[in-house]
């Protein structure tokens, strides 16, 4: 058979420990191609890209040449990898061997071109930044050079026009988290302490993270918290609920935290931005429960507490109402305590109607002279001095007692509108800040992600 006559003619003489070229000055081209057909894994903490590519290259072979007249027209052959020469090309960033199929043969034509087409599952080391995780970009070097042969033997060129490598996705699968955005091609010479030089051609695989998926399970749940957070500043603080409340989304975001930290990816150079927007957030749910105790315990100590300083009044219930455009302190005041008048108004009732010695059974009687014909009466008689004095005595008490009384509920309604106004303050300065970290966070993300 033809095929058998050409391989026994072919390979009866050949040498493959040399390099197949007639003049020794003769260097020998090869010519590479790559093809990314799938991005299997990228290991951020051991900084280690997989890849699966389809890898040819090129080169000629001077002494597999032949007549195709005397094979029965027979042009091209393929004849097995371990029996003729083969360039010691290697990709230089290699840290572990794949599990790359074996192909036995490769393809020889009667002009002695050579044709080696493989696929090769690539495990290599790369400088990976996971700084605007999930928005990141990645750009992976792959070396091809002989390990071996100087310039001189053995020199590299590319199959293809850079610009078809570039955008060729013909074979990619992108159905997984990364995309391919593109593929570089660059050719340069290297040399070490100016020794020989040798051909390197490098291919730089661009790829970019899907973010939907991350974005879905650990920004919008932290968003989400936030803002309860800031909602649950509207809960008045003298209730007491705005405490329990925080706290409760505190441990909600500790624990969220907890069940994400596996997710994020980890290196020992560096964290990424969504880290410490985690951090940042924690931080500010800590401030703002910082903030509501501050205020409930100032609300909250309301008949110990000494009269509003001066400078106080000032600073809070003037230049700040009109910071905060809040006109009229009086409808500011009445409004905010007016949930305090309530609860206090059963218990004031009750106790100024129990100390009452004397009560008017006919309505004349409660007029203009009817308390000085009372007390006439009572100084007509002797017992009846003593009791008037008891009866002036205790109203005197119970006048006392309900004027100091007032002048306490005064200086507790100051500082629970000084606790209100100071609240206000604080929640629009967080807020301010909230939005101004969001604002930024965004803006970054949406420049990393459409460069």
């Amino acid at each position: 058979p033809a095929l058998r006559r050409l391989a026994h003619h072919l390979l009866a003489r050949y040498q493959k420990g040399t390099r197949p070229v007639r003049d020794w000055r003769t260097t020998t081209n090869v010519a590479i191609d790559l093809m990314v057909y799938a991005i299997l894994s990228v290991d951020e903490k051991d900084q280690v890209l997989t890849t699966y590519i389809w890898y040819r290259q090129h080169w000629t072979d001077e002494f597999l040449k032949w007549d195709p007249a005397r094979f029965d027209n027979l042009t091209e052959i393929s004849l097995p990898v371990e029996s003729i020469w083969v360039p010691d090309i290697l990709i230089n960033e290699f840290v572990d061997v794949g599990k790359s199929p074996h192909v036995p043969y490769v393809y020889v034509s009667h002009h002695g071109e050579v044709q080696n087409l493989k696929p090769i599952q690539v495990m290599t080391a790369c400088s990976l930044d996971i700084y605007n995780f999930p928005f990141d970009v990645q750009n992976c070097s792959l070396t091809f050079t002989s390990w071996l042969h100087h310039i001189r033997d053995i020199n590299l060129s590319l199959w293809r026009q850079p610009e078809l490598v570039k955008f060729d996705q013909s074979v990619f699968m992108n159905q997984g988290e990364w995309e391919l955005l593109y593929v570089l091609s660059h050719f340069q010479e290297f040399s070490v302490k100016s020794s020989d030089s040798y051909a390197e051609m490098k291919f730089y695989v661009v790829i970019r993270r899907r973010p939907l998926f991350y974005t879905v399970s650990l920004l919008l749940p932290s968003i989400f918290l936030m803002v309860m957070d800031i909602v649950g500043f509207y809960l008045p603080p003298h209730s007491g609920e705005r405490v329990s409340f925080k706290i409760t989304l505190l441990l909600g975001y500790s624990v969220f935290l907890i069940i994400v930290s596996d997710t994020l990816p980890a290196t020992a150079v560096g964290t990424p931005l969504i880290g410490i927007y985690f951090v940042v957030c924690m931080a500010l749910l800590v401030i703002s429960l910082t903030e509501t105790i501050l205020i409930v315990r100032l609300v909250h100590q309301q008949d110990l507490q000494p009269q509003v300083p001066a400078w106080v009044k000032h600073l809070l219930l003037e230049r700040a109402t009109i910071l905060l455009c809040v006109r009229d302190r009086k409808k500011f005041s009445q409004s905010r305590t007016q949930s305090l008048d309530t609860s206090r108004q059963a218990e004031n009732n009750d106790s100024t109607a129990k100390p009452t010695p004397y009560v008017c059974e006919e309505p004349r009687e409660c007029g203009a002279g009817g308390g000085t014909r009372a007390a006439l009466a009572f100084a007509g008689r002797p017992e009846g001095s003593a009791a008037l004095q008891e009866v002036l005595r205790e109203t005197t008490a119970i006048r006392q007692l309900l004027e100091k009384r007032e002048e306490f509920r005064d200086v507790a309604r100051e500082w629970l509108q000084v606790g209100y106004v100071l609240d206000v303050l604080l929640f629009r300065v967080y807020l301010a800040a909230v939005l101004a970290y969001s604002i930024t966070l965004g803006t970054l993300w949406s420049v990393w992600r459409d460069a």
